[in-house]
């Protein structure tokens, strides 16, 4: 169905995304995991066509992603991309005609995801009045309403609460029945772990996994335990023999090292501890990624998103068009400000004063969002966009 092919992708120098190859089958829910900047969304990007990648190729039934093959794709989007202020009963008809149905069709078809999410009540308001998880929802009822035979989901879950989670699982494992080919990128490595056939872990823009949850469940879990507790367990981080811990209020997950027997660690906790409960297990997914993205993260490393320096990144940067607009603005308000309060050098009047403090207002604002959007992108959690102008 679909197969990737060392893909690569550079942003002024940057490398997002290096040699990632994997391929999703009909019938399989293939998991995209990863930390944040780690190149997930620019995979999907690649995917969709949205960006070209530099190097490497993206086949659907062994024929390059063109506009024809498009249709036969339903995405998911992480960033909302709803029609806030039309009615839903609107939006759906229209994306759905985006795909060739007919508004009356699309409608009709939409009516029982409607009902199997809760949602029929609000097919004739507006969409700004439904909540976030019933707005991503309705974004996963648009993703699949032409019957895509390849689905790509951007963090499926969010937004969701644990009972529209359970509506959402049963709605991807029905598809999944259908035997449509499903990518399915998410943080949440409990649900990946639960629904994926298979998994790829990217971090830095290179493959650090892939496989079965079993399969990689088995390679890291030679010596692990699960403990529920009563008391103060921080000292079990500090323990001898501990390789990783995944620690919370009651609850420990660790890797041992090979040579720590179970017996010894009981032992260790007994005193300190009332035990509830203690069972060898396989690691969880979660703690897998949190020993394998800490230990990559705790390395020096090549030139991607994630290890290069900022003072490296900023160049690529500054090139991102959100950016450079919230600075020129802060500029065009501030020359404004300085050239109204020229009207000021012969007394004080009160309308130039105003459109003086209007103007520094502005130019302030723009600034500040240019400093906080500045940040956000040199500590990687956003890729800078490319120039496109």
């Amino acid at each position: 169905m679909l197969e990737v092919q060392q893909l690569r992708k550079d942003f002024t120098g940057i490398r997002a995304v290096d040699d990632v190859s994997f391929a999703v089958t009909p019938g399989q829910i293939f998991g995209l995991i990863g930390p944040n900047g780690a190149g997930k969304s620019t995979t999907i990007r690649m995917i969709m066509d949205i960006i070209q990648p530099d190097a490497g190729r993206v086949s659907i039934d062994g024929q390059p992603m063109n506009e024809r093959l498009k249709n036969i794709i339903g995405y998911l989007p992480e960033e909302r991309g709803l029609y806030r202020k039309n009615k839903l009963g609107n939006v759906i008809a229209y994306f759905g005609s985006l795909k060739g149905m007919r508004p009356d069709e699309a409608r009709e078809k939409a009516r029982p995801l409607l009902d199997h999410f809760s949602l029929t009540q609000y097919e004739t308001r507006n969409v700004e009045e439904l909540s976030k998880g019933n707005q991503q929802k309705v974004q996963f009822i648009i993703a699949i309403l032409h019957e895509p035979r390849l689905l790509v989901l951007d963090e499926l879950f969010s937004g969701l609460d644990p009972v529209n989670q359970v509506l959402m699982r049963d709605a991807l494992l029905q598809l999944k029945s259908d035997n449509r080919a499903i990518i399915f990128s998410t943080h949440q490595m409990e649900q990946a772990e639960k629904l994926c056939d298979e998994l790829l872990m990217i971090d830095r823009g290179r493959t650090v996994l892939h496989g079965s949850p079993s399969s990689i469940k088995q390679q890291y879990g030679k010596n692990a335990l699960h403990v529920e507790y009563s008391g103060d367990g921080s000292f079990l981080r500090d323990m001898p023999g501990v390789r990783s811990i995944d620690l919370a209020q009651n609850y420990a997950e660790i890797e041992l090292a090979d040579d720590v027997r179970t017996n010894t660690v009981i032992e260790t906790m007994l005193p300190r501890l009332e035990l509830r409960h203690v069972a060898r297990i396989e690691p969880s997914l979660q703690s897998i990624f949190i020993d394998i993205v800490g230990k990559n993260h705790g390395e020096a490393g090549g030139q991607t998103v994630a290890a290069v320096p900022s003072a490296a990144r900023r160049p690529a940067v500054m090139k991102d068009p959100k950016l450079r607009k919230q600075f020129v603005n802060g500029v065009i308000f501030l020359v404004a400000a300085a050239v109204l309060s020229m009207e000021l050098r012969s007394g004080f009047d009160p309308i130039p004063m105003l459109f003086v403090l209007i103007a520094l207002g502005a130019s302030l604002t723009s600034f500040l969002k240019f400093s906080r959007l500045k940040r956000e992108l040199q500590s990687g959690d956003h890729v800078p966009e490319e120039d496109t102008e």
